[in-house]
């Protein structure tokens, strides 16, 4: 894989945050930070993840948080700035007034790249409780994609979750829905 340079990641950021209305932070050394995690986790692990959260290294796991995030647009909607307050909107770019984001990222996709067991609901550690009990092994996270389509524009995507907007006609989340398919193979 050939290296990235900061200069490149800075480049896809301003073009990314010029496509869609936004800004990048406005200041400076912390900019310069958000570059260089990005380029550092793009060669980490080959993909530009955010660099506010721990990624896993698993594509798969991590699909969520790569740069920039499915949160980044409702983060920028709500509170003017996504998490790490790499993109923000003109009036905080203006400001250099930086808001605080609130991590909207489910808990059980953070607890992936964590490696904790989710925790269990009452019922199920007391159901638990009364089993005999079962050699225990580790059990791998498994990521469960479904397809998923846009009921304004038609967009299919095949993911865990339908994504926040849609990337075509910006569709908010509601508007997708999941495509139940069968798929038979014959030898």
């Amino acid at each position: 894989m050939s290296s990235i340079t900061i200069e490149q990641v800075r480049r896809r950021a301003e073009a990314d945050a010029k496509t869609y209305g936004y800004y990048l932070t406005p200041q400076q050394d912390l900019l310069a930070m958000f570059l260089e995690g990005l380029k550092t986790n793009e060669e980490r692990y080959g993909y530009p993840s955010c660099p506010c959260r721990l990624a896993t290294g698993n594509l798969e796991f991590d699909r969520d948080i790569i740069c920039p995030c499915d949160y980044r647009d409702p983060d920028v909607a709500e509170y003017s700035a996504c998490y790490c307050r790499l993109y923000v909107n003109k009036a905080v770019y203006e400001s250099q007034n930086l808001p605080e984001v609130p991590e909207r990222r489910p808990v059980e996709k953070q607890q992936r790249a964590y490696g904790t067991p989710m925790a269990k609901q009452p019922a199920e550690a007391a159901q638990e409780k009364a089993a005999p009990p079962k050699q225990q092994t580790a059990a791998k996270p498994v990521v469960k994609k479904k397809l998923w389509y846009c009921r304004q524009c038609g967009y299919v995507v095949y993911r865990e979750d339908p994504p926040y907007v849609c990337p075509i006609c910006k569709a908010k989340r509601e508007m997708f829905s999941e495509i139940d398919a069968t798929v038979e193979f014959s030898g």
